[in-house]
């Protein structure tokens, strides 16, 4: 996979982090498992569109180690997050005390907020490192129901140590969700060993798969505990039973599933995330770390995300101070495509950016720090 597998501008795209770039072989697979089907076929296209699908899970699992059966197609993260919240009968039978940051990404807290009956929203500052254990061990006490952390935070590139707050949540007895809408594509993620509760992402990003194809993943241990009440009949185990007088949940995680399912979204990212799958993200972010070092290295006391390839997201935050809004200027006139968020400049390397490109952002950000 290079930067040649990819439809790309002639300027310097470093966007990842807010939409990846198509696949040039994208559009052709599209045609290929979604309109050839509809077109040619002389009859309803529904086996091979489903077909599409479970090749979407079937990825997702083996990107992100787990099994097809633990994941289930949702619209976007707060599709996904408001039907496991509603699902859990103990979320239901009293005051549900969360912790989450004021670094998450709003929808999710207003989903928390709304989602369940009777809620308490307990928010880490954003004055806090939410890449050291101790942040979290700090906060998260036993008097919390139910815990949501994201993988990485896109604001201030900082990476959450998933795996050690998920175990400490667990002597807690504390239900734990996972926000991985910025790692997957570009961190190395292993569910299965996370053993989080839920977890809820997205393919528009890393994964370059477009929008509408998010997922909600949830553990085989809670899977048996939830009962949806957001239902259609490809939430039922045997969808075309046709039977209005008899449900019975599937029972795996595509009771959540609901309606009649779009499809096409799912279609377009399962060739992408299959590619990224075969790819390996361990070599996506080797090749994204080797960029941010560039990035490090010459911009340092500028850069206010973290510079340690365990603590950082895929993305490097600068901050050239007073000239911030000047430097962002340049990098558009210069025909460099980032964005700046309140903490700064975000640039987000992936497979498909070179050393060249890296180096001609960092020219223009050093015309206004030195």
């Amino acid at each position: 996979m290079q930067a040649s597998d990819f439809y790309l501008p002639t300027e310097d795209y470093l966007l990842s982090h807010s939409v990846g770039r198509m696949l040039k072989t994208a559009q052709a697979d599209f045609n290929d498992h979604f309109m050839a089907p509809w077109q040619q076929l002389n009859q309803e296209p529904w086996v091979q569109w489903l077909e599409g699908v479970e090749r979407f899970t079937a990825a997702l699992a083996d990107l992100l180690g787990s099994q097809a059966s633990n994941f289930c197609p949702q619209v976007n993260l707060s599709s996904g997050l408001t039907k496991w919240l509603m699902s859990m009968p103990e979320f239901r039978e009293r005051r549900v005390k969360v912790l989450l940051s004021e670094h998450d990404f709003p929808s999710m807290g207003f989903v928390l907020q709304q989602a369940m009956h009777d809620v308490e929203l307990t928010f880490i500052p954003d004055t806090e490192d939410l890449s050291c254990f101790d942040t979290w061990e700090r906060y998260l006490t036993a008097e919390y129901d139910l815990l949501f952390v994201s993988h990485v935070y896109s604001n201030t590139g900082q990476q959450a140590p998933v795996k050690q707050i998920i175990d400490h949540a667990k002597k807690h007895h504390c239900r734990i969700v996972v926000d991985i809408a910025q790692a997957a594509g570009v961190l190395p993620i292993d569910l299965d060993k996370w053993q989080a509760d839920c977890v809820v992402g997205s393919s528009v990003k890393w994964l370059c798969g477009g929008p509408g194809a998010g997922f909600l993943w949830v553990s085989s241990e809670c899977v048996s505990l939830c009962q949806p009440m957001d239902v259609g009949w490809f939430s039922h185990q045997n969808p075309f039973e046709f039977d209005i007088h008899h449900f019975v949940p599937h029972e795996s995680a595509l009771r959540f599933w609901g309606g009649t399912p779009s499809v096409a979204p799912f279609i377009l990212a399962g060739h992408s995330i299959e590619a990224f799958s075969q790819q390996g993200i361990e070599h996506v972010r080797a090749h994204n770390i080797n960029l941010l070092k560039q990035v490090w290295e010459a911009l340092s006391p500028w850069c206010v995300s973290p510079q340690n390839p365990l603590q950082c997201s895929g993305t490097a935050i600068i901050n050239p101070g007073t000239q911030l809004a000047a430097c962002t200027q340049a990098l558009k006139n210069e025909g460099i495509a980032v964005d700046t968020r309140k903490y700064g400049i975000r640039v987000s390397p992936h497979i498909y950016n070179e050393r060249a490109q890296i180096m001609r952002f960092i020219d223009v950000v050093q015309q206004f720090v030195n």
